[in-house]
């Protein structure tokens, strides 16, 4: 079995690889000077990507990841069908076609939170690229994603899986915290899955809207005094409302407050705002970033198995 990336996820792809024992390889990517994008499979990995099933590992953000990974399944599919004509003559042309066999693993899903419509003639746009990818594959994982029923619907099945078990141990093993918070109601299932494996105490803020400029943050039964205290969410963006609920914790009596979460996004200074309220922050390499701790590998691979099962394939 193999592993394949591009650009954008080629440690995740290895952490995915490691965690199911498979090989992994690296396709060519790259920039022609007009910055439209070019994608290869190298020929020395066509008959790894023909002689079993491929996952490929490739996240949709920013908007050029849509892109490459788009390509990318082009071209393994291409190569799966035995479609190897080029300008060049190099090579057979046709091989036998070995049929289906083409998984996407999406570590960060782009435009995940636009999976609503608000206003008329808005698009959802987490539904309208699940249904461009699913075009090109025969299922999708997916983890954390920040709202699972947008791609419900999909013509393919698509795996859920969450990297809550590790972020929760590595919090046990790092920082013990006494209680887990969740940022608002959005995060809940998260943070108190965390919760409950650690073994200790939960809550949740809610927000409440005073108008259109300003929301106030609002504990549910929050005890916090003299305690370590790990805020959980699915992503970090610009640590506005983790700073805004860890300045609450402190009033509150917590000791240390540690920021977790799947996804660092970690935009417009977000770390240099965050270090200056909470005592560590903690993620995921789902994007490249500088907090990245915990392996998104294994839950990656819970949901190869699970698209495994799904399909009825075999996974030697």
């Amino acid at each position: 079995m193999v592993v394949v990336s591009g650009s954008n996820a080629r440690l995740l792809a290895t952490q995915l690889a490691d965690s199911l024992g498979w090989e992994h390889h690296s396709l060519e990517t790259r920039r022609f000077p007009d910055s439209e994008g070019y994608i290869r499979i190298p020929s020395e990995v066509i008959d790894a990507v023909r002689k079993e099933p491929v996952v490929l590992v490739s996240n949709t953000f920013p908007d050029a990841g849509i892109v490459e990974t788009l390509l990318m399944l082009e071209a393994i599919n291409d190569v799966r069908r035995g479609n190897l004509e080029n300008l060049r003559d190099i090579g057979p042309q046709q091989l036998e076609d070995v049929g289906p066999g083409t998984l996407l693993a999406v570590p960060y899903f782009g435009y995940s939170r636009q999976d609503k419509r608000f206003k008329p003639g808005e698009a959802i746009s987490a539904r309208a690229i699940g249904h461009l990818l699913a075009s090109r594959c025969d299922g999708i994982i997916v983890f954390d994603l920040h709202a699972p029923k947008v791609l419900e619907d999909l013509p393919v099945p698509v795996a859920f899986t969450s990297a809550m078990p590790e972020l929760a141990k590595h919090l046990q093993e790092t920082v013990n915290p006494d209680f887990i918070l969740s940022p608002d109601k959005g995060a809940i299932e998260r943070a108190s899955a965390v919760a409950t494996a650690i073994d200790c105490e939960f809550s949740y803020l809610e927000k409440t809207r005073i108008d259109a400029h300003t929301i106030v943050h609002q504990a549910k039964d929050l005890n916090v005094d003299g305690k370590v205290v790990a805020i959980v969410d699915d992503m970090i963006a610009t640590g506005g409302t983790i700073c805004r609920a860890a300045e609450a914790l402190r009033s509150q009596g917590a000791v240390a407050v540690h920021a977790a979460c799947s996804h660092g996004l970690f935009t417009g200074g977000a770390i240099a705002r965050l270090i200056r309220y909470v005592d560590g922050v903690h993620a995921t390499g789902s994007l490249a970033n500088p907090r990245d701790v915990i392996s998104g590998g294994p839950a990656l691979a819970r949901g190869v198995d699970e698209l495994f099962t799904t399909l009825k394939w075999d996974k030697k």
